[in-house]
């Protein structure tokens, strides 16, 4: 089950914040074709954000195509994001922990260590 965090103070919207969580949950295997996502009741009694932001979001990642509303039973995942199984990423996880544990020894803050993957991701690091 996905737990929503809202960071009023990232500058972004509380619902693309949603929405970028359930793809993450996708991504990662959290969220499977078939899962249900929490009730719009659920994630404002633990987000604290208004029922229309939830109801956004989930319209959102309906239009996107990857949930669907089913009239009185919920909002269902309707298609996978992720590319590897998720017991594939497990060996990954372990190393990428290890690698920000060296990056926090190191004295990397969580921006730095964000910025160093942007690099590296983008390319810019050879």
């Amino acid at each position: 089950m996905v737990e929503f965090h809202v960071d009023r103070g990232s500058g972004l919207p509380a619902y693309l914040q949603l929405g970028r969580q359930v793809r993450e949950a996708m991504r990662l295997g959290w969220l499977q074709p078939g899962d249900r996502l929490p009730t719009v009741r659920d994630v404002v009694a633990t987000s604290g954000v208004n029922a229309n932001t939830v109801l956004k979001a989930y319209r959102e990642l309906e239009l996107a195509g990857l949930v669907e509303a089913r009239q009185g039973s919920g909002t269902f995942v309707k298609a996978s994001l992720g590319s590897a199984a998720p017991e594939d990423l497990d060996p990954l996880r372990a190393t990428l922990a290890r690698w920000v544990a060296e990056a926090r020894s190191a004295g990397l803050e969580d921006e730095d260590i964000y910025a160093l993957l942007r690099e590296v991701l983008s390319g810019g690091a050879q």
